[in-house]
């Protein structure tokens, strides 16, 4: 992971082989740089050789045994938690495809703007990789998702593009891939530069927030224990 601070914005840069996957320890890493974020700072977070992200090292998880598993699911709900909570404005710059939990990444962002890429792909593949998803990414899929496309994400590991994510309301710019850095960064400073955009967000975002808080602090990770 990678993180600068330019012209009033934090960004956060996940950076990892391959496909800037998960392991315990970036995710641990991210988690931290979450909960410690400045209040009034707004952040990007971006992927990086065009890619957002792949999810979870499927790989390496396949071979943790039942502590390790309960262990890294607890650690995804907490940096979820901690994302989530996060006052200033969240902006996710998306260059390319962002799969499993690098979906619910960029999901937890209240703003979204991706790459137009035709090749660049978007989906929960969790059922596919025989992963189950932690109890905070769960809720989060299940609030930030609408009912068709959860099913259809979720249940049948069904990949789609940015434009049908654009459809949907998931998204909510694409532009060409070397514009995604710059168009996130100024729509970061665009919500910062809202005198009620603080209150608002914890109006609007705020039980959502709490839920997987919630789940995190009780640590329980009903689909690995």
């Amino acid at each position: 992971m990678l993180e600068d601070t330019e012209d009033g914005v934090r960004t956060v840069t996940l950076r990892r082989d391959p496909m800037n996957t998960l392991d315990l320890d970036a995710v641990e890493r991210l988690s931290a740089l979450f909960e410690n974020h400045p209040p009034d700072l707004p952040l990007v977070l971006e992927g990086s050789e065009g890619v957002f992200s792949a999810g979870v090292d499927a790989k390496q998880f396949m071979g943790y045994d039942r502590a390790q598993r309960i262990q890294m699911a607890r650690a995804i709900t907490r940096m979820t938690a901690n994302l989530l909570r996060i006052p200033a404005p969240v902006v996710a710059s998306i260059p390319g495809h962002a799969l499993g939990g690098g979906l619910v990444l960029a999901l937890c962002c209240d703003y979204r703007v991706a790459t137009n890429a035709e090749q660049a792909k978007f989906g929960l593949l969790e059922a596919k990789a025989g992963i189950a998803f932690p109890d905070g990414p769960a809720h989060i899929v299940q609030s930030e998702l609408p009912a068709t496309l959860l099913r259809q994400l979720t249940l049948s590991s069904r990949i789609v593009s940015a434009a049908d994510f654009m459809r949907h309301g998931v998204f909510d710019e694409t532009t060409d891939p070397d514009r995604v850095t710059a168009l996130a960064n100024n729509r970061a400073l665009e919500l910062a530069a809202q005198p009620g955009f603080r209150a608002v967000k914890a109006q609007m975002r705020g039980a959502l927030a709490a839920r997987v808080h919630q789940l995190a602090n009780e640590g329980r990770e009903s689909a690995f224990s």
